[in-house]
């Protein structure tokens, strides 16, 4: 018997996880949640191992009719979520019964909002992984965005305990942010004044930002070298330069390869602040060593088991 079912589908929801492991060198993106903090958050939420499969939601929320008793829980952006019409708050769980309704209004803060369900979201495994990569029409729910009428399949799971996340853990999302970066890897491609710009200007997100890549708008990078590389392996974060001299990051469903300089390569919690940002807003880049770097990607995931333990 089905869980949920789509009875209005939002702007662009499909099921994530996080991500499919071990297929770059076939030219399979690991794609996975966009902001994985808040992902691994909602699992946790409801009682579910951080590696389920849930709803990522952009920009705008589904309308969604339970079909039978579960907990949910919400992360990320706020999209003004209402169950049986009554306000509910992100970052906490609630109990559901068959026949509730679940619909959001106004996006408040953030881009990206995570529903986990108990029991986690249950469609076919691709290559490990339950991610959608919509671009190759797999994984997910038949490899695409939710659809008015989709149904949705949990696995039973065990009576939940009420659990909710301190306000103090819960990140805040602004319009403009700083983003902490190590020099990339074809940074002598530009010229010394082009990446002193990068480091000390001001970036706009273009409306041109997806699963695949954000694409950015200020001053334009001039390059130093002109010669064309040869295609090498791209990584999160990456920080590409076309020849439009306007820098792209690459997110959750870049390409495995590419041939543009990478100026930049973003730390993972910039990735993740990235994600729940939205077209107009505006982000600057820190420099940091790769001492530096290394330490906040050890913190990252250090905070993250904490939270899980609270959350237990």
């Amino acid at each position: 018997m089905p869980s949920v079912r789509v009875l209005k589908a939002g702007l662009s929801t499909t099921i994530q996880d996080l991500g499919r492991v071990g297929y770059l060198a076939l030219g399979i993106p690991i794609s996975g949640a966009m902001d994985p903090f808040s992902a691994c958050v909602a699992n946790w939420l409801v009682g579910n191992a951080k590696e389920q499969a849930l709803l990522e939601m952009t920009y705008t929320g589904d309308t969604l009719e339970f079909l039978k008793p579960m907990q949910i829980a919400l992360t990320g952006a706020n999209l003004s979520p209402k169950l049986n019409g009554a306000q509910i708050s992100n970052w906490e769980s609630y109990a559901v019964q068959a026949g509730d309704i679940l619909e959001f209004g106004q996006l408040v803060s953030g881009a990206r909002a995570y529903l986990a369900l108990s029991g986690g979201v249950q469609v076919p495994l691709v290559q490990g992984s339950r991610a959608t990569y919509i671009r190759a029409k797999i994984g997910g729910f038949l490899g695409r965005t939710l659809q008015k009428g989709d149904e949705i399949f949990t696995l039973p799971s065990p009576p939940q305990q009420k659990r909710l996340l301190p306000k103090k853990h819960r990140p805040l999302y602004t319009k403009e942010t700083s983003l902490p970066a190590l020099l990339g890897t074809e940074a002598h491609y530009f010229s010394l004044q082009s990446v002193r710009r990068f480091f000390h200007s001001t970036y706009t997100i273009t409306k041109r930002a997806d699963r695949m890549g954000i694409c950015l708008e200020g001053i334009a990078l001039e390059r130093r070298l002109l010669k064309e590389l040869v295609s090498n392996p791209l990584v999160l974060g990456s920080v590409q330069v076309p020849s439009s001299g306007q820098p792209i990051v690459l997110m959750a469903d870049r390409q495995t390869l590419g041939g543009y300089p990478k100026i930049a390569t973003l730390l993972k919690e910039s990735v993740v602040a990235l994600a729940q940002m939205l077209p107009g807003h505006k982000v600057h880049f820190i420099p940091i060593k790769l001492e530096q770097a290394q330490e906040r990607y050890k913190t990252f995931y250090k905070n993250l088991s904490h939270l899980q333990e609270i959350l237990k």
